[in-house]
């Protein structure tokens, strides 16, 4: 699947968010469960998110061009960057219209027709987030499992709210609902505060995966026996895409040519074990002292 093709995706968790706010605003309106409101508003931050996932994924997926010659991928990070915050501005909302509840409790109305409702836009977000999940692992979008994880932040949400006004029905304490509203307001502040710091890390170039990282030295280390080397190993994401260097040390008396045959044996090794990897080798002699100058990102 191309990059330019996860856009159905994302147009799936728009129509997701759109069929949601619709089901949970009825909710609302029947029951007048602040709870349920809470759990309303949450899903405009859905459609707020499928939106922007849209249009960023739409840009990671150009080609590499003159401006941007690594590519577009860090385009991502924006995303889910934003879609972190719109969830902070959620929860903000979410504890505004809970905490007058609190000292002017009212009763809900029609429970068991707004609770049903509410179970089944829970339902039609736990089966979007289930598939945004696994694309976003298979094709290594942090777009789309920032939006899958954060349907799944509202299909526990819609639980908690459910259980909270079912227990209110029963037990007639009308505080209850406020105080889930509240809970659920910590919550997903908390989920928010995940993906900003994810999108932050992605942003700052942080190193691969301490496994990935394993693997490529793995393929180095085998080298070894021959009289081989290598030092300032680097690696960085971009959106889906990884970015490994390193500088290869190889005997002198060794041919350009079979230094570089030896090289690009490596890279391609390496491309096989991380797909989607940008893999720039710099060969030097071993012997050289000047091969050992150039260690340090500033030389």
């Amino acid at each position: 699947m191309t990059r330019d093709s996860l856009t159905r995706f994302a147009w799936l968790s728009i129509a997701a968010a759109i069929a949601t706010i619709v089901l949970k605003g009825i909710a609302w309106w029947l029951t007048g469960s602040v709870g349920l409101l809470s759990d309303a508003l949450e899903s405009f931050v859905n459609l707020g998110a499928g939106l922007l996932a849209l249009w960023m994924l739409t840009i990671a997926a150009r080609p590499a061009d003159a401006e941007h010659p690594f590519g577009h991928g860090k385009a991502e990070y924006f995303s889910s960057g934003a879609e972190g915050t719109m969830i902070l501005a959620a929860a903000a909302s979410i504890a505004t219209a809970a905490l007058p509840r609190l000292f002017e409790p009212r009763p809900l109305e029609r429970i068991g027709v707004g609770l049903a409702v509410s179970a089944v836009a829970a339902a039609v977000n736990l089966s979007v987030a289930q598939v945004l999940r696994h694309a976003g692992r298979r094709h290594r979008s942090i777009t789309l499992q920032a939006d899958g994880d954060h349907l799944m932040t509202d299909v526990w949400t819609s639980v908690g709210v459910i259980a909270a006004v079912t227990a209110v029905a029963y037990t007639g304490w009308l505080r209850l609902d406020p105080l889930i509203a509240l809970v659920v307001a910590g919550y997903i502040a908390w989920t928010g505060l995940g993906l900003i710091r994810r999108s932050v890390r992605g942003l700052m170039d942080y190193a691969l995966p301490a496994e990935e990282t394993a693997r490529v030295t793995a393929i180095l280390d085998r080298y070894g026996p021959q009289g081989v080397a290598y030092h300032a190993l680097r690696t960085r994401e971009a959106g889906h895409r990884r970015f490994i260097t390193f500088h290869l040390l190889v005997p002198g008396a060794w041919s350009v040519e079979r230094g570089h045959a030896l090289l690009e044996e490596i890279e391609a090794e390496i491309r096989e074990a991380l797909p989607h990897a940008n893999v720039l080798g710099h060969l030097e002699p071993v012997e050289h002292t000047s091969s050992y100058e150039d260690m340090e990102l500033d030389r």
